[in-house]
């Protein structure tokens, strides 16, 4: 006799079904379609969580940029300034002091120049 599997499909199915709640039509209804949608929705969510990453240090670098040209300097000129200076701030935190304390910022920029001029 052919096993059909029982409860145990039944529970798989259920699992599936709870993932795919909220999508509209047969991606939602239909077994087949909604296994293709979520293999799809998981490549996707794979995908953007390190685009995220990207996205979030573009927007880092934007706004050091700004701040930067605001006291005379490119950013390329701040970066290789802060290296030759050994001060070692991530851009996450930079934009973040770009923003709350432009003073702290402003002693930072010094830093880097005089780093450049030396």
């Amino acid at each position: 006799m052919r096993t059909t599997k029982g409860s145990a499909r039944t529970k798989a199915k259920r699992k599936l079904f709870k993932r795919a709640k909220g999508y509209r039509g047969g991606r939602g209804r239909l077994l087949r379609t909604v296994k293709e949608t979520l293999i799809r929705a998981g490549v996707f969510a794979y995908r953007d969580r390190r685009v995220k990453k990207r996205t979030y240090r573009r927007l880092w670098i934007t706004r050091i940029n700004a701040a930067c040209r605001a006291r005379d300097i490119n950013y390329s000129q701040f970066i290789n300034g802060l290296l030759k200076a050994k001060i070692e701030l991530n851009r996450k935190s930079l934009s973040e002091i770009a923003i709350t304390d432009p003073a702290a910022f402003d002693q930072i920029v010094e830093a880097a120049k005089k780093a450049l001029a030396a």
